[in-house]
């Protein structure tokens, strides 16, 4: 199958003010913008080759698309949009902090339903499953050894990564996901990888696919005793590579 960089979108206005933004049209603000141009350094500088972009419609997302990835004509993505919280939309989280719903949002958010908005379940469910239905359609039309790059939200990132990890909802906030950070996963049929996660700063090389002789095998097997790292894995050793791993 083919690997997945998920992309948060930079810093935004919101972000800086504490304030919760949902699916207010909060931009970028001048860090984030920084932060966009960064990011689409590095994967252009790695010579990443992109299948695919897919966006959440917010315009944070889009403007970090813009600016990481010029020329990109993104795919829009309802399913990755941030979770609707309803009436916490545009408050500030100190306040917020003090309603009873926030240790329910802490401890058990399997459980959350925000007053007027969405289940923390109901954002897992329809993350996991845009991702998943995006990257069966991109390794059909490129092949196993695409990559493809989906921009989204914090809190939709983390429920994508947990379900990567077959972890249960309830533990997803153990998962820290930063403004502008990459997370790589690789869906087999047997189980997903997680390559990276909250990447800010790595090298991103080990992206390119591998110049090979035959097609790689869709291994769902883990490399046990953990491999020897993406030199190797492009060289054909080990079991479970993306081409090459990071």
């Amino acid at each position: 199958m083919a690997t997945l960089i998920l992309l948060r979108h930079g810093r935004t206005t919101s972000n800086a003010g504490g304030t919760l933004a949902g699916h207010q049209p909060t931009e970028l603000d001048e860090s984030g913008r920084a932060q966009s141009l960064a990011v689409g350094q590095r994967l252009s500088a790695a010579g990443v080759p992109l299948a695919t972009v897919v966006s959440s419609p917010l315009i944070r997302c889009r403007q970090t698309v813009e600016l990481a990835l010029p020329g990109a004509v993104p795919e829009i993505e309802p399913r990755l949009i941030e979770c609707g919280y309803g009436e916490w939309e545009g408050q500030p989280l100190k306040s917020l902090a003090k309603q009873p719903l926030w240790q329910v949002v802490q401890a058990h958010p399997s459980g959350a339903r925000f007053p007027g908005g969405e289940s923390m379940a109901e954002v897992s469910a329809r993350a996991v499953a845009a991702v998943r239905d995006w990257d069966a359609r991109v390794t059909a039309q490129h092949g196993p050894d695409a990559v493809w790059l989906a921009c989204s939200h914090g809190d939709v990132i983390k429920s994508i990564v947990a379900d990567a990890l077959g972890m249960h909802l309830d533990v997803f906030q153990r998962i820290v996901i930063d403004p502008a950070s990459l997370t790589l996963i690789r869906y087999t049929p047997l189980r997903p990888f997680l390559l990276r996660a909250n990447d800010i700063g790595g090298d991103l090389s080990g992206l390119r696919p591998a110049k090979r002789r035959t097609r790689r095998r869709n291994s769902s097997d883990a490399v046990v005793g953990g491999g020897a790292g993406p030199a190797a894995q492009a060289d054909g050793a080990g079991t479970a590579r993306i081409g090459s791993t990071p």
